[in-house]
């Protein structure tokens, strides 16, 4: 008898008719029989009565959190560097009970991992058993002959894993790619469940949905626990600012507390790895790595490499490090292990594995690559050591079809059998998405991490899932166009409130001195840069005005300020110089390799400074046209400052960049008072020397006079209550320099105090009249020397 057919007067009933998943392919909305999976309907309920208005309202307000909060990933192609976080706001559901079955089958394979890895860089037992060729092993990149023989100072190779999973048809999962080198995708996670939380933040919904924090927590404490028993610290390494994942690196280092280090960060003194600091070098007994083990050192391992540290890999062999996770960890992704791992697993575990691997076959073997070639069709076939998960085909996997003519198969797979593996041509599992009009079936993967804790491998309950934009497996990858889901694990019962903070953080135990110089170094220019943004601003601006007034660039005030512009690295032929803009992204770059150091709402508001400036540039005309430009972006530059000045925590790094900012007003205000102020100069340079120093209205009230050298020198260089004033500013510098870590130097006064004391003196005690344009250049000049001594003492 035939089913009913669905009451389409039903929204839900509706919704599910329209949802037409393939033939043969596992949904994770409807099971094998098309019935809706009974954790998803809470959910879908709430779908389905949402009007097409409401539905955008909703992914709206996820995607805003999403630009707010500046998350993004690097992409390697295309006009912008930096694309916007791919976010599929429909989440992927699971119930807790087939969670628990699949974290309790990838636990069993990470302790197999952990074995697999004890004995590739130990005895070397499996080869010599024949459970592996050797020549995967020797032959393979990513197994790092100098680290053969190096016992973990942790007793554990292993410390944070991610595993790729799919759905069979059948409604089984399988690993699609274990992740060992550097597992990335826990911080996006975190970001994934902020911004689905935004668009659904329904009570009654997400009081079923198992919370994220609990992993960080227990992870965070482990870490913590293993630096204190070091007597060191703890830190994520990062390969810098360019890597598709830095965004995530500068995340989690804030959300745990953590310091975020580059390979300069880092030296090697008598087998212990020390960090550079404002307070001198601090050792570190934990390092989370996030580059490839190939550019940890290169004095042993690639030696090309500028991201390493020269020297880790001794510090390693002498126990002085815990290294999350071992050096050569990426051997275990390689995709012709899978061929091999069931094997393994019952020599090692006496046990099959609990969850599959995709069916690997190794062509080096004359059995296993006849039958790839007689299946060719159902076959992608790639590289062996190839570490790329089997449907990408960026590394020139394709299908086996179509990997060769059937004329040439043969010769290729005999010639090249030992570097090629053939795997099954899986169907990916489906999920929702919302195409813009309705939900469509999408494929799918889930990421899922796990962390090691004394109490063994825990899990994050969800939080990843990769889907493609169309039908086609091959375009998974961001890179490729592919997007990202949150996966909810849903309890049946109400899930307690959880966070980190029930736990004391890494960052309450931390000393707050411990700034690594190049932190410092980018902060303290990230000062100066954004300083001397404001000052070309209002040059730019006087210029203009002045150019509006008059019409003649030739007229006298207006070539004096053109001179001023070019002495500055501004045309003044521009009416948004692109010299203007170059400094705005240099303070970006600056505050991009602090983002862990630095609050979202002020990497937002230089991200906006940024793209109003270059928006601003093709359409501004000279004169009054650009003096109005500039002064948006005046505006926008003190709402910058307001958040730094009001909202940033009074850490050191706050004082190198309130030292950079302070040190650049006065160098910038020398100078201009230099050139503007000489003897001979046309009639409104004076007024002009009081438009740059912002202090119009203070100079009115001040002296009720029209403005003459005396009373611009007097405001702009000798008066101490004027934030605008040289003489304020080194005020200032005396203050932040007071609370500076001890650089280290015997004498009680340090250079830095004793030159800063020193010019401060002169000018308390100087006369307007004193300050000839050469006195003042004698001041900037002092400035640049104390610029330079900062440098040496702590950079």
């Amino acid at each position: 008898m035939p089913a009913p057919a669905p009451d389409l007067t039903d929204p839900l009933a509706r919704l599910l008719a329209e949802y037409a998943v393939p033939p043969g392919v596992a949904d994770e909305l409807l099971d094998a029989q098309g019935r809706m999976r009974p954790v998803w309907a809470p959910f879908l309920r709430l779908v389905a009565g949402e009007s097409a208005e409401g539905l955008a309202r909703r992914f709206a307000r996820g995607d805003q959190y999403l630009g707010d909060a500046g998350v993004f990933f690097r992409q390697y192609s295309g006009p912008q560097p930096e694309r916007a976080w791919p976010l599929s706001h429909i989440p992927v559901l699971l119930a807790e009970a087939e969670w628990q079955t699949i974290t309790a089958a990838l636990a069993e394979r990470a302790d197999l991992l952990e074995a697999v890895m004890a004995d590739l860089y130990g005895p070397g037992k499996l080869v010599e058993a024949g459970l592996l060729p050797a020549e995967l092993v020797a032959g393979n990149p990513h197994w790092l002959r100098p680290l053969v023989g190096v016992q973990p100072a942790s007793g554990h190779f292993l410390h944070l894993l991610a595993f790729e999973i799919g759905r069979n048809p059948d409604g089984t999962w399988f690993v699609l790619g274990d992740r060992t080198q550097a597992p990335s995708g826990a911080g996006f996670a975190l970001e994934n469940r902020m911004a689905t939380a935004r668009a659904f933040p329904d009570p009654g919904l997400r009081r079923h949905v198992r919370r994220l924090a609990g992993y960080f927590r227990a992870f965070g404490q482990h870490v913590e626990g293993l630096a204190r028993a070091g007597g060191g610290g703890a830190a994520i390494l990062t390969p810098g600012v360019n890597t598709d994942t830095y965004f995530e690196h500068a995340y989690i280092a804030r959300y745990l507390g953590m310091m975020l280090l580059e390979g300069e960060d880092l030296t090697v003194r008598d087998g212990q790895v020390l960090v550079r600091t404002v307070s001198g070098l601090r050792p570190l007994s934990v390092l989370w790595r996030r580059l490839d083990s190939e550019w940890a050192d290169p004095l042993e391992l690639r030696e090309s490499s500028q991201i390493g540290t020269p020297g880790l890999v001794s510090a390693l062999r002498d126990g002085g490090l815990i290294l999350m996770n071992a050096l050569g960890a990426g051997v275990l992704e390689t995709r012709a292990l899978l061929a091999f791992l069931p094997k393994i697993s019952e020599a090692l575990h006496d046990r099959p594995l609990a969850m599959p691997s995709i069916a690997t076959w190794w062509c080096g073997q004359e059995s296993e690559r006849a039958y790839v070639e007689a299946e060719a069709g159902r076959m992608m076939i790639g590289p062996a050591l190839s570490t790329a998960l089997p449907f990408d085909t960026a590394d020139g996997t394709g299908p086996g079809d179509r990997w060769a003519t059937p004329a040439t198969r043969t010769a290729r797979l005999a010639a090249e059998g030992a570097r090629l593996v053939g795997q099954e041509a899986v169907s990916l599992s489906t999920t929702p998405v919302h195409d813009g009009t309705r939900l469509v079936p999408r494929p799918m993967t889930v990421r899922v991490f796990a962390a090691r804790t004394p109490d063994g491998w825990v899990f994050m309950p969800g939080g990843y899932a990769r889907i493609g934009r169309s039908g086609d497996a091959t375009a998974l990858a961001m890179q490729r166009g592919g997007s990202v889901a949150d996966v909810w694990i849903m309890a049946e019962a109400e899930v307690a409130e959880d966070s980190i903070l029930d736990a004391a953080p890494l960052s309450r135990q931390r000393d707050v001195l411990v700034l690594p110089s190049r932190a410092a170094d980018n902060l303290y220019w990230l000062g100066r840069y954004v300083e001397r943004t404001e000052g070309a601003v209002r040059l730019t601006r006087a210029y203009h005005l002045r150019l509006a007034e008059t019409g003649d660039r030739d007229e006298r005030r207006v070539a004096l300020l053109g001179e001023a512009m070019w002495a500055a690295g501004l045309s003044p032929a521009e009416p948004v110089p692109q010299g203007l803009i170059a400094q705005v992204e240099a303070a970006r770059s600056c505050a991009g390799k602090v983002r862990d150091r630095f609050s979202p709402d002020g990497w937002a508001a230089l991200r906006e400074l940024s793209q109003t400036a270059a928006r601003l540039a093709p359409q501004t005309d000279p004169g009054d046209d650009a003096a109005r430009k500039m002064g948006l972006l005046l505006r926008t530059l003190a709402g910058f400052s307001g958040l730094v000045q009001d909202n940033m925590y009074r850490f050191t790094g706050w004082r190198f960049l309130r030292l950079g900012r302070s040190l650049e007003r006065a160098l910038g205000t020398a100078q201009f008072l230099a050139a503007l102020t000489a003897p001979g100069q046309p009639m409104g340079a004076l007024d002009a020397a009081i438009e740059l120093g912002d202090s119009v209205l203070t100079h009115q009230r001040r002296y009720r006079a029209e403005p003459r050298r005396e009373t611009v020198l007097d405001l702009l260089a000798l008066d101490g209550k004027n934030p605008r004033s040289i003489l304020f500013q080194l005020g200032v510098l005396a203050e932040v320099v007071a609370d500076l870590p001890d650089p280290g130097e015997p004498t009680r006064r340090t250079p830095i105090t004793h030159k800063l004391l020193r010019l401060r003196t002169d000018l308390e005690v100087a006369t307007p009249g004193e300050l000839t344009p050469d006195r003042l250049r004698e001041i900037a000049a002092k400035l640049q020397a104390l610029h330079h001594l900062v440098g040496q003492a702590y950079f």
